[in-house]
């Protein structure tokens, strides 16, 4: 009669464990980063394996598929990559201003009040208006100048505080590792620490390409997936981002006291890299186009006369966008005329448009950039659907569906029934023995 008690009793308690499983599946469903918990249960062989003893929760498990996990943490990197290329070549094409105060359209307008000029050179009006238009397309060099270096201490900024992040991160997944290590195997203990450690995992990949490995403890080893560098365990490599001068970033590895180059480090910092050297690049094409565009200025000024019959002086200075700048008010300082004619160096300042002129470099910039900000976009929202879509694969095995729960909570309280049931009879069976005496 004992053992009829014992085997009731421990189908009460397993059923209750199951019982508690789907609860907490239920009252977890829309929490982010839960996976469903599944209880296995065994028969207790503690009498020997000839007698049935009973049943036991053998372990608490996970709805759990690596292989989707893996490949949800990848796609979750390339996103993270696309998107932060995306959001800051945006922030670079709006930099490159080309409205009516930007320098193409600046450039044009001083254009044509040269050709004004040219139709009366003696107009202190249109010497005037030759000046602004100058001076406007100087200012336009040296504010899109700044709005790129803004743009750069940005991405730098925003790299700093991603590297700050991942190291942040992986200090607690070593926390969680060493806890899995002394926590028993199938309990519910260790599932929290495996959702706390795929949580962390998930951030971690969608700012950093990672690769990752799971022991029998459930503890992650985590390596960058460009280098193989590990990242977890002691001593872990930490992440540093150097800052060159022109705006480009490289980043590193700490581990054991010496730094080394991580290469491509994919995810977010992977697309902030990216993202850093082409603003890098269009800088210094910046640079060079206001170089260009003051030597050219000042050669067409040296080669003309001004209305008293002297050789011009240089009417820019400066040898980058954010230096250059007009170096006069003086509107008879204009080198408009030739020995021939008071206009004649006037017409020929058309010869400094054309393929290779400051108009035509920076349309073919500007449009180069918009080219390659669309299809950042276009990259990033494809890359942002298979994250999706990989993530729906890993919680549609991971995930609670309450419908599944419901049935699986009617089924267990029909089974805890029936143990109670078993311990109900027992005693009223015994009750029954005793009422014989």
């Amino acid at each position: 009669m004992s053992d009829l008690l014992s085997i009731g009793a421990s189908g009460v308690r397993a059923y209750n464990s199951a019982l508690s499983a789907v609860g907490n599946n239920v009252s977890n469903a829309d929490t982010p980063g839960y996976t469903r918990r599944t209880v296995s249960l065994a028969e207790n062989t503690s009498g020997g394996a000839s007698q049935f003893s009973g049943v036991d929760t053998a372990s608490v498990g996970r709805a759990w598929d690596d292989y989707q996990a893996q490949a949800a943490r990848t796609a979750a990197g390339d996103a993270g990559q696309t998107d932060a290329t995306s959001t800051w070549l945006t922030n670079a094409e709006t930099a490159l201003n080309d409205t009516a105060n930007g320098v193409g359209q600046s450039a044009t307008s001083l254009f044509t009040a040269g050709d004004a000029l040219a139709g009366d050179p003696s107009s202190t009006a249109n010497r005037q208006g030759f000046l602004a238009a100058l001076d406007q397309t100087a200012s336009a060099f040296n504010s899109t100048a700044a709005s790129l270096a803004s743009v750069s201490s940005g991405i730098a900024t925003s790299a700093q505080t991603t590297a700050q992040t991942v190291n942040a991160t992986l200090d607690q997944i070593d926390k969680v590792n060493t806890a899995l290590k002394t926590t028993t195997a199938g309990s519910s203990q260790a599932a929290d620490l495996m959702d706390q450690r795929d949580r962390l995992l998930d951030t971690l990949s969608s700012n950093v390409g990672i690769s990752v490995s799971l022991d029998n403890n459930g503890a992650a080893t985590v390596s960058l997936t460009s280098s193989g560098l590990q990242m977890t365990g002691n001593p872990g490599a930490r992440l540093t981002v150097a800052s060159g001068t022109n705006g480009t970033l490289a980043v590193q590895a700490i581990s054991g006291g010496k730094t080394q180059p991580v290469g491509t480090a994919g995810g977010s910092l992977g697309g902030l890299v990216e993202s850093a050297s082409t603003v890098a690049d269009r800088r210094t094409a910046l640079d060079k186009m206001a170089s260009d565009f003051s030597s050219a200025i000042n050669a067409w000024q040296a080669q003309g006369q001004t209305s008293s019959g002297a050789a011009g002086a240089a009417l820019l200075s400066g040898t980058t966008a954010a230096t250059i700048s007009i170096t006069t008010s003086d509107t008879t300082a204009i080198a408009a005329a030739t020995s021939s004619a008071s206009n004649g160096n006037l017409l020929t300042l058309s010869t400094l448009r054309g393929s290779t002129g400051l108009e035509q470099t920076w349309s073919n910039m500007v449009t180069d950039q918009g080219q390659m900000t669309a299809a950042a976009k276009s990259a990033d929202t494809a890359a942002t659907s298979i994250a999706s879509s990989t993530m729906d694969a890993r919680n549609t095995t991971s995930g609670v569906d309450l419908n599944t729960e419901a049935a699986e909570m009617i089924r267990y309280q029909q089974a805890y029934n029936a143990a109670a049931k078993i311990i109900q009879t027992s005693k009223d069976t015994m009750q029954s023995i005793l009422d014989l005496f």
